[in-house]
């Protein structure tokens, strides 16, 4: 469901908590940070106030919303248990119908990345152009080279890529 402005300005607080909860994943705190920012221009206007409300947070609260994400063909995936909007960019990836061997091979980067920084790997999937998985993996190798804090600013970097497009969708 998308709304207009107008109906996100009127929603009640709780209303508002619940629509853009997933907006940053599953982190309803974030929407619950920016809802007394209320009224809002526009869909851009929503985005910086949940962006601002992501750096003036901590690093314990940034690596709080990197985890949040789920792991690229991960468990989650693989039994459907991801959030709807997750589903569908996996899904429109292509991550949902690979071989066992491209499985096995997203398991083991989504293992070394873990094991590497203690989060998941994230990467706007809807912005990957040209054959995304091997696209994917490709990347997968590329970041395993950065040092932590570099990775951490990749992913929140990510994270807002994802959050804008889901914003989007969600307000005219």
């Amino acid at each position: 469901m998308k709304l207009t402005i107008q109906e996100v300005n009127k929603l009640a607080k709780k209303d508002f908590v619940l629509f853009f909860g997933g907006i940053f994943e599953a982190s309803p705190w974030l929407a619950e940070k920016v809802v007394g920012k209320r009224p809002f221009r526009d869909c851009e206007h929503i985005f910086q106030a949940l962006s601002d409300a992501v750096r003036r947070v901590g690093r314990d609260k940034q690596l709080q919303l990197i985890r949040a994400h789920p792991d690229l063909v991960g468990e989650a995936a693989r039994a459907g248990k991801l959030g709807v909007a997750s589903a569908s960019e996996q899904s429109g990836a292509g991550l949902l119908e690979l071989s066992l061997e491209e499985v096995k091979w997203f398991d083991r980067y989504n293992r070394a990345y873990r094991e590497k920084y203690a989060f998941p790997f994230i990467l706007c999937l809807r912005a990957v152009k040209g054959d995304k998985k091997r696209a994917i993996l490709d990347s997968f190798e590329m970041r395993l080279h950065n040092d932590e804090e570099q990775e951490r600013a990749a992913a929140l970097q990510e994270i807002h890529k994802i959050a804008r497009f889901r914003l989007d969708d969600a307000v005219e």
